[in-house]
């Protein structure tokens, strides 16, 4: 592995072999989502306590202090919204003189396995990983379900987070079920973070739901 590659890797990923990233990207397809309507005034508190940012290149523009040293992960991908036919139809939004021009840490994009456009999304995450090599910049999978939420179980997550790791990413973000958890992260050849769970009612059970999965392998939690 090249020493720049070596050295973003590092900035995401803490000593411990831990990480705690803030995603506030949301608006992507979800537009004006609650609570991130200003997400510059969301951050301000949260950011001490994050490993890196996730969002994307206009949100880290106009709404994120130049000044700011935590590391950001992009989010390149995109093209759908909540109101569309589907939110698996995504191509790469960002280009790779953009993602330097902003000194990303790393890249993210959706894959959508298992979608009409599947095809279409994991070309996406090989073209991107082919660029990104070049330069020394990590690119995070995110293993995304769409509306179809029934597809949170570990033999589909499984599924997309090797076949992730097989194409070239470095990190995969996907989500934790509650059975099985384990069979995903071990299936994984790349280190992998927790990017949701199951519906519930308190703050207890999330905290419970991500200390089971990282208890499981997960490194930590993309969670936001």
């Amino acid at each position: 592995m090249e020493w720049g590659m070596k050295n973003r890797l590092a900035q995401l990923i803490q000593a411990d072999g831990k990480v705690l990233f803030l995603p506030i990207d949301h608006g992507y397809f979800q537009g004006p989502t609650h609570k991130l309507e200003k997400p510059g005034e969301t951050i301000k508190p949260l950011l001490p306590y994050a490993d890196a940012i996730m969002l994307t290149r206009g949100v880290l523009r106009n709404c994120v202090d130049p000044a700011n040293t935590k590391p950001v992960i992009l989010r390149v991908s995109g093209g759908a919204s909540v109101v569309g036919e589907d939110l698996a139809n995504e191509e790469l939004t960002t280009s790779i003189r953009e993602i330097i021009r902003l000194n990303a840490s790393a890249v993210s994009m959706s894959v959508f396995v298992g979608s009409k456009y599947e095809h279409q999304s994991l070309i996406n995450l090989t073209k991107l990983v082919d660029e990104c090599e070049d330069y020394g910049i990590p690119v995070m999978a995110v293993t995304a379900v769409g509306k179809e939420l029934e597809k949170r179980e570990a033999r589909y997550l499984a599924l997309c987070c090797r076949i992730a790791a097989e194409l070239g990413a470095r990190v995969v973000k996907t989500y934790y079920c509650t059975e099985k958890f384990e069979k995903v992260v071990e299936g994984c050849p790349v280190p992998v973070v927790i990017a949701g769970g199951p519906k519930v009612d308190s703050e207890l059970e999330v905290f419970e739901f991500i200390y089971d999965g990282m208890q499981k392998g997960a490194i930590g939690v993309n969670l936001g």
